[in-house]
This record gives structure tokens, C-alpha cells and sequence, in this order.
């Protein structure tokens, strides 16, 4: 499900991860050569990500889980 980030903060290894519309986190790495996500290293670039729309996978599944069905 498609959510807006609305900031990025670290987790407690120092990665950088994406605070969604939802309040969900997703990850969001720099981790070369299997993810090159340069623009996370730095403050002015990770905020022009702010607004823009990810795929949250939590949110899709809780949606799918029969066991959230009452």
C-alpha cells in the first residue's frame, strides 16, 4: 500500500529508515552493491523525499492477515 514518508530517523544500528503517513517505518539503506541509496547519507537530500509516496509493507500485511478478521 502506498503511503507519504514524513521524516527518516535511525534504528538502533544506525540504519536509515522512512516514517510513513501510517507511522510505520521502512528501511531504507545504503548498502552497496545490493542497494545504492546514496541520497540517505545526507540531510538535504533525504528531505526531498519528505511528501513523496513508498510502499509500505505493513501496512499490505495487515491487510492481508486473515487473522486481523472478526
Amino acid at each position: 500500500m502506498q503511503r507519504a514518508v514524513v521524516g527518516f530517523y535511525q534504528d538502533e544500528e544506525g540504519h536509515w529508515a522512512a516514517r510513513l503517513e501510517c507511522g510505520h517505518g521502512q528501511h531504507v539503506r545504503h548498502d552497496p552493491p545490493w542497494m545504492v541509496r546514496e541520497w540517505v547519507l545526507h540531510e538535504e537530500t533525504r528531505a526531498e523525499r519528505i511528501g513523496r509516496m513508498m510502499e509500505c509493507k505493513r501496512c499490505d500485511e495487515e491487510l492481508s492477515d486473515p487473522s486481523e478478521d472478526s
